[in-house]
């Protein structure tokens, strides 16, 4: 078993601390997942207009947003406008190829002061044809299990299966410990596992931990893992298989190539069809944002 932690990059964001954990120049990917963001958790000033986020692009990944505290419109360029609450998941999926793209505003509405997210994106499997989508999901399977809460927001855990869509085999699991314990994670051959920290501590068998905004990386070959917990602690268990094609990053895009993050630029800045509709933002302080042009060293 192969165990390291990783501390975030953590940045204030118009008043919301964001510790980022994925990417990072030691570990850039987890199984599919590909970048993790702990936003908040967050209040708001009377005069401030909370989260506002403009019309922005992504290619060759899904959007994966699992809310804690608060509330937050997505709006996207296939027409879906949705509300995400605290125990619900949007899932957005851009697509796979030149072909395919996706664009979406996220914004916390007037009345909510406060905001609490796991923020994930999801690298697809560049070998398949996937049109883009989006997907809401309400309710997700939870349940009590020795002093321990868990939901399970994407995969299977614990004899349990959740209903949101996969495009590779993947792992996500919200866990609340009440009472200081063990936890014992069944793993999957061959996947990789972290555990973010959002409040508390864990640790793995080798005595390897990580404390909040840190993330406990485990690469197990298989059987089973284990986490000790102390009282209170707060961690999102993810897991997955790793794709079998470099997952190359920059902006809000994933692609296999240079080649291709530098077209997804080019395309977006130029208004090609494949984002789908433009956003109407008449209305809205927001913006539709401008892609940076890639530098020539990116991986």
């Amino acid at each position: 078993m192969n165990t390291e932690t990783f501390t975030a990059n953590t940045k204030d964001v118009g008043g919301i601390p964001v510790a980022r954990l994925l990417p990072q120049k030691e570990r850039r990917t987890i199984g599919a997942w590909c970048f993790l963001d702990h936003a908040g958790p967050a209040v708001f000033k009377a005069d401030s207009d909370g989260m506002q986020v403009g019309a922005h692009p992504h290619t060759n990944l899904q959007t994966f947003t699992w809310m804690l505290e608060g509330e937050m419109w997505h709006q996207d360029s296939l027409g879906f406008r949705q509300l995400v609450r605290p125990g619900q998941v949007n899932l957005m999926t851009a697509g796979t190829g030149s072909a395919h793209g996706i664009a979406h505003t996220e914004q916390t509405p007037e009345n909510v002061n406060t905001l609490h997210a796991v923020q994930l994106w999801i690298a697809l499997p560049m070998n398949q044809e996937i049109a883009p989508n989006f997907e809401h999901y309400p309710e997700l399977p939870a349940w009590q299990e020795n002093g321990a809460d868990y939901v399970l927001t994407t995969g299977a855990f614990g004899g349990r299966r959740a209903p949101t869509t996969q495009h590779s085999p993947l792992v996500g699991v919200d866990i609340q410990v009440r009472e200081a314990q063990t936890l014992t994670i069944e793993a999957e051959a061959g996947w990789e596992y972290g555990a973010l920290v959002i409040t508390g501590s864990v640790a793995a068998a080798d005595g390897t931990r990580a404390g909040a905004d840190e993330l406990l990386f485990i690469e197990q070959a298989e059987g089973s893992f284990t986490l000790a917990a102390e009282a209170g602690t707060h961690i999102m268990l993810l897991g997955g298989e790793p794709l079998p094609h470099p997952t190359v990053m920059w902006w809000n895009f994933v692609a296999d190539s240079r080649e291709a993050i530098a077209q997804a630029v080019a395309d977006w800045n130029n208004h090609h069809p494949r984002f789908g509709q433009e956003i109407d933002l008449s209305g809205s302080t927001l913006k539709r944002l401008v892609a940076p042009e890639a530098p020539a060293g990116i991986r």
